[in-house]
């Protein structure tokens, strides 16, 4: 098997967990969490996607400026194994950013949701840049954007943004001509409930350290997984 026949099947058995229905658990538990949102006023949430919109977006055109240049004439094979590498490094990173912070109690642990955002998205530009994507053009960025939402979402909501990635050259088509027409309601939505329930754990003396450490690399080394996977896509689907 070639390393294209090996990346072809990672990417269709990946595919089938991106198009798969929601269990019933799932389903229960992400009405529970609806009905949650429901009883918590407007204003909390309006709050919420601003701090996050604001947060992302200083994120992003931070890193824009500090991120290494596309890389161009590599294969597959080639990209691949520098992104593994990356993909490491910020797996590791994350890990010990989490168990500091997840030792220092609650201010400490707070500080750990803009600094952990920071690495993951740091991560995917370089990721991009080396599947040969230019980060300064901004429907990438916005590329970048639904990878971070196909990661961290409830699997209803996965599938939504599945199609988007699945047939990108065609969406991008229809994207907004600013970053602000972007959805960023339902984006620090579906962050937060997916990942609210492990970070509360990391404020809790004595497992805080244990939680963030594990936490921030499980899911660092997923949004890895999942950005080789769209960009797969992409450069599959430009092949043909």
């Amino acid at each position: 098997m070639t390393y294209q026949e090996k990346a072809s099947l990672e990417l269709s058995m990946w595919k089938c967990r991106m198009e798969k229905p929601p269990g019933f658990a799932e389903n229960v538990a992400k009405k529970i969490q609806v009905r949650i949102n429901s009883l918590i006023p407007e204003k909390i949430h309006n709050a919420f996607t601003t701090a996050i919109k604001q947060m992302t977006r200083a994120v992003i055109f931070g890193a824009t400026f500090t991120t290494a240049k596309v890389v161009n004439d590599r294969t597959l094979e080639q990209r691949e194994l520098r992104v593994l590498e990356r993909i490491k490094f910020y797996r590791n990173t994350a890990a010990a950013e989490g168990a500091v912070t997840g030792a220092g109690g609650i201010l400490l642990g707070l500080a750990d949701f803009p600094i952990w955002l920071a690495l993951k998205m740091k991560m995917l530009f370089e990721i991009a840049s080396l599947y040969g994507y230019d980060v300064r053009n901004l429907k990438e960025r916005i590329y970048i954007l639904y990878i971070f939402e196909l990661t961290f979402s409830s699997q209803s909501h996965r599938n939504s943004v599945f199609e988007l990635i699945n047939d990108w050259e065609k969406y991008e088509k229809r994207l907004p001509e600013d970053i602000h027409g972007f959805d960023w309601l339902k984006f620090q939505q579906e962050y937060r409930d997916y990942i609210d329930i492990a970070k509360l754990l990391q404020l809790v003396p004595g497992i805080g350290a244990a939680v963030g450490a594990v936490v921030n690399h499980k899911l660092t080394d997923k949004l890895g997984t999942t950005a080789m996977n769209a960009y797969r896509i992409r450069l599959m689907q430009e092949v043909k």
